[in-house]
């Protein structure tokens, strides 16, 4: 039974990361930083819409015509389609065409995966959408001379999983996608 959970918790884990690889996009939060631009508006108004928002630590951004729209917890795509849905069911704009994405020049925009023991170099290892949990300890300094890598543990959304990286490593086709907060504990 306890073979069972752990078959599930882990398949849980890779269709999750899957799943984030396909689409790459990740939720917005707070104090992160995006770009937004809009079309098929005055050009008149483009221009005081068209720029660099930063999400309030209430989880929104500042729009003109329409104030406050929440856009914590929301994917880039799920906000543009708010914001055109917003402006078109407010008669302000017809045909608004948005694009938002995060802004990659910092600002609260960093994401990280925790390395919490069993690496040469445990600590924050930066997110990106092809982190799996092979590269993050190798990012990390590999395994440290005393780590138990067919025993480490990844928690993710307070849910902890048992992987064993020997078999990983010898089939890495079985390596996991990792998420942001993500931690993985390689026990020593």
């Amino acid at each position: 039974m306890n073979l069972q959970k752990t078959l599930i918790a882990f398949l849980v884990f890779c269709l999750g990361g899957f799943a984030q690889a396909q689409n790459g996009e990740l939720a917005l939060k707070p104090n992160d930083r995006i770009t937004l631009s809009i079309g098929g508006i005055p050009d008149s108004e483009v221009g005081q819409i068209n720029k660099v928002y930063t999400v309030s630590d209430a989880g929104t951004i500042n729009l003109l015509y329409i104030g406050e729209v929440r856009a914590a917890g929301l994917k880039p795509s799920l906000l543009q389609r708010s914001i055109e849905q917003t402006y078109v069911s407010r008669e302000i704009y017809t045909r608004p065409t948005v694009t938002v994405s995060i802004d990659g020049t910092g600002g609260g925009t960093e994401r990280w995966v925790y390395i919490v023991s069993g690496c040469n170099r445990n600590g924050p290892v930066a997110y990106s959408s092809s982190l799996t949990i092979l590269k993050a300890v190798a990012a990390a300094g590999g395994f440290s001379p005393f780590a138990k890598p067919s025993r480490t543990k990844l928690i993710r959304n307070g849910t902890t999983s048992e992987v064993n990286l020997k078999d990983i490593s010898a089939n890495p086709t079985r390596d996991i996608q990792l998420q942001p907060e993500d931690q993985i504990i390689v026990p020593e």
